[in-house]
């Protein structure tokens, strides 16, 4: 059995599938039994509860020969690095009372920086909960940014005309989609071939910047004049904020792109062929491009 957490999210469900098209027992985990619905019928055991019980994430963990484990997160809630401390804390509790011997958490280029990185500094107390656990073998496997992040500027790019964000233009960093990081993960909660703690970079085909990026999607939507403006900190978090964001959220979304535009998180690896990853922004833009037109 191998448990998923956040199987109807964008990682968790491409994983959950993966195990269950691979013959895999699944242990499907999310809030809603309604979107559990469709792993169900396709096999999975639905699991629907709330993540930050550990009482519930330990029966939920029980039995399970591997477990995924992430911590999601609503921009629209405040209280963000609470909520995602309890999260944690959940997990490691039940990972322990559990006695879950493999354990592949899902975390963050950045990661290991304590503070000064947005959201992913929680990423970093995470995993310095789960390195907390005897007898767990745990795969770290620190991602870069999402490709599925711009779907997000897609309103933007259609009503204003521009691609924008706070992050500076020409700053390259590793970008990566999520089909690959649930590929990765999914072998590795299969083969369970590790031991210890290990972490992996997970850095997607190449590192691209803001601007690089608006090209292509400018060229997949027929519009190859789009141009990325980069906001004030200021101004983006009073868009933020506009969109229905948790002040505090946004505030932290502003400075997770002042360390990436300031070098400050980075890859510490390097690229080698083991982090860097196959699914092209260029294959991706066109599936974002779809969205765009059908909006």
């Amino acid at each position: 059995m191998i448990t998923v957490m956040g199987a109807t999210g964008q990682t968790g469900n491409e994983i959950a599938n993966r195990l269950l098209n691979a013959g895999e027992p699944v242990r499907a985990i999310g809030r809603s039994a309604r979107k559990l619905a469709a792993l169900a019928g396709a096999g999975a055991e639905p699991l629907a509860g709330d993540a930050t019980d550990p009482e519930f994430l330990t029966a939920a963990f029980r039995g399970a020969d591997a477990v995924y484990t992430l911590i999601p997160y609503d921009p629209r809630s405040p209280g963000y690095r609470a909520a995602a401390d309890r999260q944690g804390a959940a997990i490691a509790t039940a990972a322990r009372n559990a006695g879950v011997r493999h354990v592949v958490a899902l975390s963050s280029v950045g990661a290991d920086l304590p503070a000064g990185t947005g959201f992913i500094a929680a990423l970093h107390a995470q995993a310095q909960r789960l390195r907390t656990l005897d007898g767990t073998n745990l795969l770290i496997l620190r991602a870069g940014s999402f490709f599925e992040n711009f779907y997000a500027s897609l309103d933007l790019i259609k009503h204003e005309g521009v691609n924008g964000d706070s992050v500076a233009p020409d700053v390259r960093i590793p970008m990566i989609a999520t089909r690959d990081i649930a590929a990765v993960a999914a072998e590795a909660l299969q083969t369970r071939n590790w031991t210890g703690v290990v972490v992996r970079e997970l850095l997607g085909p190449r590192d691209l910047s803001y601007a690089e990026a608006t090209t292509i999607i400018g060229e997949r939507i027929g519009r190859p004049d789009l141009a990325y403006v980069q906001f004030s900190d200021a101004d983006m978090v009073a868009a933020l904020t506009g969109l229905g964001f948790a002040e505090d959220f946004a505030n932290l979304h502003v400075e997770l792109n002042q360390a990436l535009s300031d070098g400050t998180t980075v890859s510490r690896e390097g690229r080698t062929a083991a982090n860097t990853t196959p699914t092209r922004f260029e294959d991706f833009a066109a599936d974002l491009a779809r969205v765009y037109r059908e909006a």
